[in-house]
C-alpha cells in the first residue's frame, strides 16, 4: 500500500536535520510502481524529492543509484550543461530508507517526442556525448562496473545464449545476434562513461533543451552504444538530427560501428523482457515477448531492420557463384605454398564488383609473356587433386589434358612428380 504523502513528507524533516516542508504532494514521474515518492517546497524555497522502495529490486537500484551520484563531484557535474539528482540526506523506515535528493523540474518525454523536432534532438545527442566525454578515472575511484569491449561482447554472448536456452527465442533472431557478436569489428571500440540504463524516461527537458538526466544506478565505462540503443529504434523525424549531433561532439570519439550495436542492444532489450518473464514464471511477459520477436523476425525478412555486422556482403546462390568462378580471370601466378593465407590476397572491391556485374578489367598488357620461374620445377611437392583446379594449376591441367586422370587416380601426381625428378637428374 501507498504510503500517504504527509508521511513521507515528514520522514524528509528526519532525514535532513533542519528541514521545514511547507507543501507537498505525490510524485509519480518516472517511477512506474517502484517507489512511493513525493516532492516539496521548503521554506527556505528548495525543491526536494523523497523517494522509498516498495521491493528488494527497488531498493537495490536506488542503492547503486545513491553510490553513483555522490561519486559524481562538482568537478564532474561542472562538465555536463544539464543538471544531475544531488544527495540531500536519508531516514530509515520500515525496513528500508527514504532517501532525499533535489527536484529537477521539466517534463518526461517520450523517445518519438524526443526526436520530434530538430533542436530538441539535438540538445539529446549533445546531453548524452557530454556523459560519454566525461573523464574515466572518477569511475574506478569510485569502484563502478568498468567493462572493457571484449568483456562487453563476452555479456552479449551470455545474454543470448540465456535467451536461446529458453526455447523460445526465433531461431532467425538467434541467427542474426550471434552473427553480430562474432563479427570482431563490430567490437573495436573505446570504452567510455555511459549512465547504463538511460532511456526516454531518464531525460527531463525544459522546452527545447535538456534540462536534466535522471536514474544513475548503473553508472559505469563501458560501451557508449548501451546508452543510444533507445535512440536508434525511435521513430521521430529528427532521430539522424540527434545521432548527428551526438557524433559532432565526440569529436571523432564515436566509432564507425556504433550505430549497428546500439542497434543490437535495443533488440536485446527484447529478450530481457523474454527471461523477466521466465524468471517471474510469468506467462504473459513470456508470451508478449514472444509475440514482440516474432515482429522483429518479420521486419529481418522484410528488410525493414537494418543490419546488424558491418560486415555481411549480398548472399549468393550457388549458380550465382559458380558463374563469378567462370568469370574470373586464370592468368595469375598462385601464390607460393608456405607463405602468407590465399586470404590475405583477397581483393573486397573486386568481389563488389562483380556482385555489382561489372566486367573485370584486362590487365595494361594482356598479350604479354608470362615469365616463369622453372628453376626448383623438378623439387616440387606432390599436388593434390584438389589443388590441380585452382588458379595456374588448373589451367596446365587443360593443356596437358590430364583433368580426368587426375581426378581419377590421385598417385597418378606422384608418379608424374617422380619422373619429373628423374629427368632432372639426368639433365644434370
Amino acid at each position: 500500500m501507498a504510503r500517504p504523502p504527509l508521511t513521507l513528507a515528514a520522514l524528509a524533516t528526519a532525514a535532513v536535520p533542519g528541514l521545514e516542508v511547507r507543501a507537498a504532494r505525490a510524485h509519480t514521474r518516472r517511477s512506474h510502481g517502484a517507489f512511493d515518492a513525493v516532492e516539496f517546497h521548503t521554506t527556505d524555497d528548495r525543491h526536494l524529492l523523497i523517494r522509498v522502495p516498495r521491493s528488494q529490486t527497488a531498493e537495490t537500484e536506488q542503492s547503486a543509484d545513491l553510490v553513483a551520484l555522490r561519486a559524481m563531484t562538482p568537478g564532474i557535474r561542472s562538465r555536463l550543461a544539464f543538471r544531475v539528482p544531488a544527495f540531500v540526506g536519508q531516514a530509515p523506515i520500515d525496513g528500508t530508507r527514504g532517501v532525499v535528493t533535489e527536484f529537477i523540474p521539466g517534463a518526461v518525454l517520450g523517445a518519438d517526442e524526443l526526436t520530434a523536432h530538430d533542436r530538441l534532438a539535438a540538445s539529446v545527442g549533445l546531453a548524452v556525448a557530454a556523459i560519454h566525454s566525461l573523464p574515466t578515472g572518477f569511475i574506478a575511484d569510485a569502484g563502478l562496473p568498468r567493462q572493457t569491449a571484449e568483456q562487453a561482447r563476452d555479456a552479449v554472448v551470455e545474454l543470448v545464449g540465456r535467451a536461446a536456452d529458453t526455447g523460445r527465442l526465433p531461431a532467425a533472431i538467434l541467427r542474426r545476434w550471434e552473427e553480430a557478436t562474432d563479427d570482431a569489428a563490430l567490437w573495436r571500440f573505446r570504452p567510455t562513461v555511459v549512465n547504463g540504463a538511460l532511456t526516454a524516461d531518464s531525460i527531463v527537458v525544459d522546452g527545447d533543451t535538456v534540462s536534466g538526466v535522471l536514474g544513475w544506478a548503473a553508472l559505469a565505462e563501458s560501451d557508449p552504444a548501451r546508452d543510444l540503443h533507445w535512440l536508434l529504434t525511435s521513430r521521430g523525424q529528427a532521430a539522424e538530427a540527434a545521432l548527428a549531433a551526438y557524433v559532432g561532439a565526440r569529436n571523432g570519439g564515436a566509432d564507425s560501428h556504433l550505430p549497428q550495436r546500439a542497434l543490437l542492444y535495443g533488440e536485446l532489450e527484447l529478450a530481457r523482457w523474454l527471461l523477466h518473464g521466465v524468471d517471474a514464471r510469468d506467462d504473459a511477459i513470456v508470451e508478449d515477448a514472444v509475440g514482440l520477436l516474432d515482429g522483429l523476425v518479420e521486419s529481418v525478412h522484410d528488410r525493414s531492420s537494418e543490419p546488424l555486422s558491418p560486415e555481411t556482403g549480398p548472399i549468393l546462390a550457388v549458380d550465382d557463384v559458380e558463374r563469378m568462378l567462370d568469370e574470373t580471370p586464370h592468368d595469375r601466378l598462385a601464390r607460393e605454398r608456405g607463405g602468407a593465407l590465399l586470404t590475405d590476397s583477397y581483393d573486397v572491391s573486386e568481389f563488389e564488383r562483380h556482385a555489382a556485374g561489372e566486367r573485370p578489367t584486362p590487365p595494361m598488357d594482356a598479350t604479354a609473356p608470362i615469365p616463369l620461374d622453372l628453376s626448383d620445377w623438378g623439387d616440387a611437392a606432390p599436388v593434390r587433386p584438389a589443388d590441380r583446379r585452382v588458379g595456374a594449376d588448373r589451367t596446365a591441367d587443360r593443356a596437358t589434358g590430364d583433368d580426368q586422370a587426375v581426378a581419377d587416380d590421385p598417385s597418378d601426381a606422384a608418379v608424374s612428380t617422380d619422373d619429373h625428378a628423374r629427368r632432372n637428374a639426368a639433365s644434370s
